[in-house]
């Protein structure tokens, strides 16, 4: 788990001064100051992509809007819904809407009438060819425009451009030990777990391999360049 071997962690703190004294004490502040100091930088970094994200978002919310007006679909383009912040805050998550527009009722439909997809959500917790997805949303899905208008929470600051994926609710109960060490980190728009085949990777393997998560440039580096891949490929789903 990340909390024994984080530098900032009770652990590690206390292991660095039985064994170095003094010098272990400036190495602890030392270390405290370049992780504060990052996430300065790393918020400083969401403020300025959220404020070009939203200069960005206004032509294509119109855009989109127009593309489900012609499709019959006078519905709201947007889609909200809670989830479990950084410390396990809940906070309201925007997004382009991507499905049907009674989309958790038709989830229940399906979950009580199609056994083949409800043991697909059970194991996975979400269905790799959901049928309540629109043409449109599944456009906006493989180029990630649908997640466009979390641009808002970068700048309220519930989010961050890099983090854990934001877990729903009703995902909590199955978190296990995993969640504590999850909610250690400000969710992100894109992480490990986006970056990964994540259609194949089970809820547990997801939350495992997201409980691995710190906040260090290296990390964020690396899932930043991943992230770009992907929207070049266009094989998010």
């Amino acid at each position: 788990m990340k909390g024994e071997g984080y530098p900032g962690s009770p652990a590690v703190i206390f292991y660095i001064i039985q064994n170095q004294g003094k010098q272990g004490i400036n190495r602890i502040v030392t270390l405290r100051y370049n992780i504060m100091f990052y996430l300065f930088l790393k918020r400083i970094c969401d403020i300025i992509i959220g404020l070009i994200g939203l200069l960005i978002l206004i032509p294509i919310s119109l855009i989109v809007k127009i593309t489900y007006i012609s499709t019959g679909d006078w519905h709201s383009i947007f889609y909200t819904q809670k989830r479990i912040g950084k410390d396990g805050k809940i906070f309201t998550l925007f997004k382009f809407r991507t499905m049907v527009w009674n989309a958790e009722e038709e989830l229940v439909r399906l979950l009580n009438t199609d056994p083949t997809i409800k043991r697909e959500y059970t194991k996975f917790r979400k269905l790799a060819h959901d049928p309540r997805i629109t043409k449109i949303g599944k456009f906006l899905r493989n180029y990630s425009i649908d997640e466009f208008p979390q641009f808002i929470n970068l700048l309220i600051g519930d989010m961050s451009l890099i983090g854990n994926r934001p877990y729903l609710l009703s995902e909590k109960p199955y978190m296990g030990k995993y969640y504590q060490e999850i909610i250690k980190t400000k969710p992100g728009i894109t992480g490990l777990w986006q970056i990964s085949s994540h259609n194949q990777v089970l809820f547990k393997e997801r939350l495992r391999l997201e409980a691995t998560y710190t906040e260090k440039f290296k990390h964020d580096f690396g899932i930043f360049l991943g992230t770009f891949k992907i929207l070049l490929s266009g094989s998010n789903s």
